[in-house]
């Protein structure tokens, strides 16, 4: 009896030995990497594209995983299947950049991912209610407004008392970025530039081709036009190539959006008077650390609205800071 005992005694002696090594044994879980998400419109545009090098480097200093998502057309329609997939993907403790192309639209889908527990960021554009983002980061687009409309004062050599046609082409109607940029225009106008007569404005879902031939109506429409404010970059590729293909660069005073390189080169040769660069790459870099932050540390950031000053190019801006404020696509 005495020896059936020792043996039971070895027996489970040694299970507990080798359930020791075993528990030592055992490699510890690896921890969840974070993901973070970017959902767009336009995806091609080179706006977006100068934002994911920023996004993307800033990812890989952070030690995250990127998802770069979106559609070619700029729509709410579109975007908000792209939303509601990334939405699907991602879980509690990942991150969601939203550049809603509609802030009304999109605000349930924003909504939707930060009660799942994913943080989200505004960048570029906004929903409408930001009590369930992070932080929202976008250009100073009133005052880049009032940039384009001195702008185009001073080219066409504004005189008080005389009146002068212009005319603006948008990408959307719900885009805030655009809402603000109009806004900002229409202020400058009222305040210092009353003689601009805005006589009519389009859009082109951020299609350069469709830009194009809005352009091309107004030339048509409007034989005394004088200027015309591209409100963003697709809408400024458009309407540069309606005034080339009609020979009317330098009669026409045409301020654009956006630093796009093909754009930028055309400052010198008088196609644009004037073009208004933003910081994409500055936005997306501080949307990834910021959401980055929240999630390790639970920081929050200093404020919750960050704006990103704007700077206007000319054809008197130096070569050095043509390269520094064009944006990087790759």
């Amino acid at each position: 009896m005495k020896s059936t005992t020792r043996v039971f005694a070895a027996v489970a002696a040694a299970a507990v030995a080798l359930g020791t090594v075993a528990t030592i044994a055992a490699p510890a879980q690896a921890a969840k990497k974070i993901k973070i998400a970017f959902v767009m419109g336009a995806i091609n545009d080179p706006f977006f594209n100068a934002m994911k090098v920023g996004a993307t480097a800033e990812a890989k200093a952070q030690g995250v995983d990127l998802l770069w998502k979106g559609d070619a057309e700029y729509s709410a329609a579109t975007q908000l299947p792209v939303v509601k997939n990334v939405i699907a993907t991602l879980s509690k403790g990942d991150g969601l950049v939203l550049i809603p192309t509609d802030g009304a639209a999109l605000q349930a889908s924003n909504d939707q991912a930060a009660k799942k527990g994913i943080v989200v960021a505004n960048v570029d554009t906004q929903v409408a209610n930001l009590s369930k983002v992070l932080i929202q980061i976008t250009g100073d687009n009133a005052d880049g407004g009032a940039k384009a409309a001195a702008a185009i004062a001073n080219a066409i050599g504004y005189k008080a008392g005389s009146k002068y046609d212009v005319v603006i082409g948008l990408t959307s109607a719900t885009a805030t970025t655009n809402v603000a940029r109009l806004e900002g225009f229409k202020a400058a106008v009222a305040k210092s530039y009353p003689g601009l007569n805005i006589v009519d404005t389009a859009y082109s879902a951020s299609n350069p081709q469709t830009a194009d031939t809005n352009v091309a109506g107004w030339l048509t429409k409007f034989p005394n036009l004088k200027g015309i404010f591209a409100i963003d970059g697709t809408n400024a590729s458009g309407a540069a190539a309606a005034l080339q293909a009609k020979g009317l660069v330098g009669k026409i005073a045409l301020v654009g959006y956006d630093a796009y390189p093909a754009n930028v080169a055309l400052i010198k040769s008088g196609v644009f008077t004037a073009l208004i660069a933003q910081d994409p790459a500055a936005e997306a870099r501080l949307a990834v650390k910021t959401i980055v932050a929240n999630i390790k540390k639970g920081t929050k950031p200093a404020k919750k609205q960050v704006v990103i000053p704007n700077v206007a190019l000319t054809s008197a801006t130096s070569a050095a800071d043509l390269a520094k404020y064009t944006y990087k696509t790759n």
